[in-house]
């Protein structure tokens, strides 16, 4: 295991999209939606512990969800967390992280090949059904960055025309890996990066076998995203040089409490990696899924011979089908006649609704949280 390898783990979403099993006191990320005994963040910290050192690991989270990870994670340390105490997307976070990375490399000694971090940036709430080769890819994307000034994605292989989905374009192939052929055909330059597109223009985008899903998985070294900050958002790589000295010490927090909320609210995607030239992907290939709506645990759990899926809970169906239902543990569900809906119910709120409806899911959970005061979000 590379002592220079980092792992920062992106745990702040309140995840909407899953209300009312993700609420905000309790989010997706927190949550075990298979009945496996792990939540999303335990399986994310569980598929990098062969390859990061656990003490290299950094998970930057909102500050109300301290005491959850540290409770889900306990053989991690509490300055391992980074709170943050308002949300601003992923370029703020990173920044953080990568901030406290540097410090910590600072505090390295002149054996211990200071400078040489490597950077994996992941979310808590992705599914990888292909563990092993996950961390193939990401031994690949590590080696690639340790001797290329690059900036490195992770491309999923569509499997169908997804609206739900960025897409990244392939370029020229840079590095081809013939030991590693079973995990991509090599590392592309990336030409262009695709905000989600209507389905037509994503059947275009399948069909063409040019383009990828943007999975939100990044790798760079420590220089390489330290100088894309400098040069393509300045004015958040300024707000952290101002703590360069407190980082990772006993004043961090209140700097990071007095500055984080200035900082302005935009992703890392449209922040710097649409905007660098040397940004590069892995085409990938290892079970993953973006596990961010309704409807993709849907398309993830098993089904019976009508298609409806049970999570949790019991359900029995009469001409019923295309249905996801979950409810409480030991709850019964009686279902006659729906096809192709959500019922899901939560801590006192019960949602039915169409699984083709469920972007309007998000919608739904800020209504209640007006009409109700919060009560029910």
């Amino acid at each position: 295991m590379n002592k220079n390898n980092y792992c920062v783990i992106m745990a702040g979403g309140v995840g909407s999209r899953f209300w009312p099993f993700s609420r905000n006191q309790k989010p997706k990320q927190f949550l075990d939606f298979f009945g496996t005994g792990r939540s999303l963040l335990q399986m994310t910290i569980d598929r990098f512990r062969p390859i990061v050192p656990i003490e290299n690991i950094l998970i930057v989270t909102n500050v109300l969800y301290r005491d959850q990870v540290l409770e889900q994670i306990p053989d991690m340390k509490a300055d391992q967390v980074l709170c943050e105490p308002a949300r601003r997307n992923t370029a703020p976070c990173i920044a953080y992280a990568v901030a406290r990375i540097q410090a910590m490399e600072k505090a390295k000694s002149a054996a211990q090949d200071i400078g040489k971090a490597k950077i994996v940036v992941a979310p808590s709430d992705h599914l990888i059904l292909q563990e092993e080769t996950f961390r193939q890819t990401i031994q690949q994307g590590f080696d690639f960055v340790e001797s290329n000034d690059a900036l490195l994605t992770l491309g999923m292989k569509p499997t169908r025309p997804e609206t739900g989905y960025g897409y990244i374009q392939m370029g020229e192939v840079v590095e081809h890996d013939d030991e590693r052929a079973s995990v991509g055909e090599g590392i592309c330059k990336v030409k262009a990066f695709t905000e989600k597109p209507n389905l037509e223009l994503a059947k275009v985008f399948l069909e063409s076998g040019d383009f990828l899903w943007n999975s939100g998985i990044f790798l760079w070294s420590l220089e390489s995203i330290r100088t894309a900050f400098n040069e393509f958002l300045p004015e958040v790589a300024s707000k952290f040089k101002e703590g360069a000295d407190v980082m990772g010490t006993s004043r961090e927090d209140e700097f990071i409490q007095a500055m984080f909320p200035t900082c302005p609210s935009i992703s890392i995607d449209y922040g710097v990696m649409e905007k660098a030239k040397n940004v590069y992907v892995i085409p990938s290939d290892f079970g993953w899924s973006d596990l961010g709506t309704w409807g993709s645990l849907y398309e993830l759990s098993d089904k019976d011979e009508n298609e409806n899926v049970t999570l949790h809970s019991e359900a029995t169906y009469y001409d019923s089908h295309g249905n996801i239902v979950t409810l409480p543990k030991g709850h019964l569900a009686v279902v006659q006649g729906l096809e192709n809906c959500i019922v899901a119910e939560s801590d006192g709120v019960l949602l039915i609704c169409k699984r083709d409806a469920e972007q309007q899911i998000r919608q739904f959970f800020v209504d209640a949280e007006i009409k109700h005061g919060g009560k029910f979000s």
